[in-house]
């Protein structure tokens, strides 16, 4: 692939559907939005590619919605790793960037010294995606617990248990070095759902982590025998064709389905974008009283706030929160 190729297939996200499966689906590759996500914080490896892992996966999801403004993600953990949040916002205009965001929280002294699988610092917990469309709409917020061996894990089960829509993902991030070049995170994954056909019922007892339903729970017959076959063509896919750069996003669909008819839609550019402002942060310290905003302040005598997604640092004084001195 030249070098243009390469930087055309990087942060994006392609629509695609399988017609003769009835799936529909979404590659993605996202290289400088990782890069600069992780390159707020100096994450420790395994902190570093869970977030990875979390931020390709709501790229993925993200994209599959009519967003009006955001999709979240958030996994909350009993473990080293607390929190990871990432936010997916539509783009605001047609043939406008989508843009995303990202960040942990963890306890750095609970760390191992070594972590065979990042996944198992989260602990028990819970998985859960809100749709928020905005002013004048109720946010929409489903959940399941944390559950499998990995994030994809997670997703897919809250699929198959929240919203009865049978969903596989291939995912893979890491750093990798370009000739000449330095370590760089880059992710790539492919999401496949099955088309949503209204409300499905299980049709056997659970068979997805810890009891859970699984994909394969609520199909039978011909979609059943459909969805198979794509999981099936799916797990052929090695880690270096998503990750890239030198296959591109319509080459790996048809190596992977070309037999299932693969019709694609319109790329969607994404871009790092943080919501963060001034006017934010004065809006979300008003609701604390006068004696909060008090301890808040530094001896300098300012208050102080930092965004956790892009790392901005703001600096108040307490008048300006209408609190006054003496």
């Amino acid at each position: 692939m030249t070098l243009a190729g390469r930087i055309a297939w990087d942060d994006t996200i392609l629509p695609f559907q399988l017609d003769r499966a009835d799936v529909r689906g979404r590659v993605a590759r996202l290289d400088s939005v990782l890069e600069t996500i992780l390159g707020q914080h100096a994450y420790p490896p395994a902190i570093a590619a869970l977030v990875a892992e979390a931020t390709l996966i709501t790229a993925l999801v993200g994209q599959t919605i009519k967003l009006r403004w955001k999709l979240s993600l958030q996994v909350r953990g009993d473990g080293p790793v607390r929190l990871i949040a990432t936010d997916y916002f539509g783009p605001t205009e047609e043939g406008a960037p989508a843009r995303m965001r990202a960040y942990a929280a963890f306890d750095p002294d609970a760390l191992p010294d070594s972590v065979a699988r990042p996944f198992d610092l989260l602990g028990d917990g819970v998985f859960a995606i809100l749709i928020d469309q905005g002013a004048g709409s109720v946010p929409y917020q489903g959940m399941t617990p944390i559950a499998g061996q990995s994030l994809a894990d997670c997703a897919e089960t809250y699929f198959a248990q929240s919203e009865q829509l049978p969903t596989r993902f291939a995912l893979a991030v890491g750093e990798a070095i370009a000739p000449g070049g330095t370590a760089q995170w880059r992710g790539g994954g492919v999401l496949l759902q099955h088309m949503p056909k209204g409300a499905l019922e299980a049709k056997q007892d659970p068979t997805g982590p810890d009891g859970l339903l699984a994909a394969e729970d609520m199909l039978d017959g011909s979609d059943a025998e459909n969805w198979h076959r794509a999981v099936m063509l799916l797990e052929t896919v090695e880690a270096t064709e998503l990750v890239g750069p030198h296959v591109g996003a319509e080459q790996l669909l048809l190596r992977l389905f070309s037999e299932e008819e693969p019709r694609v839609y319109e790329t969607q550019a994404v871009r790092f974008g943080c919501t963060c402002s001034p006017e934010k942060v004065v809006a979300s310290l008003a609701i604390y009283p006068a004696e909060d905003i008090a301890a808040m302040t530094t001896e300098a005598g300012t208050v102080t706030a930092d965004c956790q997604f892009c790392g901005a640092h703001y600096e108040f004084d307490p008048s300006e929160l209408g609190i006054r001195e003496g």
